[in-house]
């Protein structure tokens, strides 16, 4: 367990890292291709400012979003015991406890650090888990919490969002406001562009690597805390029975919840921020503690 742990956490880093690179090489050209080297400086002062918005508004927004309410002990003494035993477990401070109320089983997790998190469940999914379920569930989003999951997903979502955001403005630009000019480089002018079209898709498939290995780290996490891999194993078991669909769909905070909460199978799951439920029960039961 953990060797799977330590080797999910590389690999978000190595993506992390190829992330930057996309952002670097797709900012490096366009300049080049406009004659203005020193574009790289205000790029990368415009994904500082865009990443620490994200940061600080985004739990915020999902919860929102998603029609969370905040509840007290009182409200529902099974789910904040729950909450607080394990982050008592996990040494985090004690997370503020939502309820969505859908009839689908899900949950997700949000804030910016440990001191400033939300977890969030589902009524379908109080509904129909047992204790020891969902214990394996809600130990899964602390397992978020702690590893600063939140962080790292909301500075892949930023950077898809600078550099489609980049991308797209050079295309404007190329086709709308550089037909009259003169340039000197065709060649690299035609790698521009051809950059600028590609350098979304691929951060588009980056942030879904970054989500899928998030996932993995949070199961292996979560059973780590409760010393019992099975008990998570069977809540997903039940929601592949049941299904995890939201009858609110938004597929801004799909990223966030502990399964797939948006319609869609076959190949639509190539582009999932969330790998096969089957894949990791298959995880979950080879894990030795």
């Amino acid at each position: 367990m953990y060797e799977q742990i330590s080797s999910n956490k590389h690999r978000t880093w190595i993506l992390l890292g190829a992330f930057l690179i996309l952002l670097w090489a797709l900012a490096f050209l366009i300049g080049k291709a406009v004659g203005q080297p020193g574009i790289l400086f205000y790029i990368g002062i415009f994904s500082i400012g865009y990443a620490l918005v994200s940061y600080f508004v985004g739990d915020k927004m999902a919860l929102a979003v998603n029609g969370c309410k905040q509840i007290e002990k009182k409200d529902d003494p099974r789910l904040w015991r729950t909450v607080e035993n394990l982050a008592i477990t996990d040494g985090l401070p004690m997370p503020k406890v939502y309820i969505m109320d859908d009839p689908s089983p899900n949950a997700f997790a949000t804030g910016r650090d440990p001191n400033h998190s939300a977890v969030c469940a589902t009524t379908g999914l109080l509904q129909i888990m047992d204790d020891t379920e969902l214990q394996g569930v809600i130990a899964h989003e602390l397992g978020h919490v702690k590893n600063l999951d939140i962080r790292v997903n909301t500075l892949a979502f930023a950077l898809v969002g600078v550099i489609s955001l980049i991308a797209d403005f050079f295309l404007r630009f190329a086709f709308f406001g550089g037909r009259d000019r003169e340039n000197n480089n065709s060649q690299l002018a035609v790698l521009a562009l051809v950059a600028a079209i590609i350098a979304p898709i691929a951060a588009s498939l980056l942030q879904l690597a970054i989500s899928r290995r998030r996932e993995y780290l949070a199961d292996a996490t979560g059973a780590l805390t409760t010393r019992y891999p099975d008990g998570l194993a069977s809540a997903l078991e039940k929601i592949e029975q049941t299904g995890s669909a939201l009858r609110r769909q938004n597929t801004s905070t799909a990223h966030m919840f502990f399964v797939n909460p948006l319609k869609g199978h076959s190949l639509l799951n190539l582009f999932s921020t969330h790998p096969p439920i089957e894949a990791r029960i298959k995880a979950l039961k080879e894990m030795k503690l």
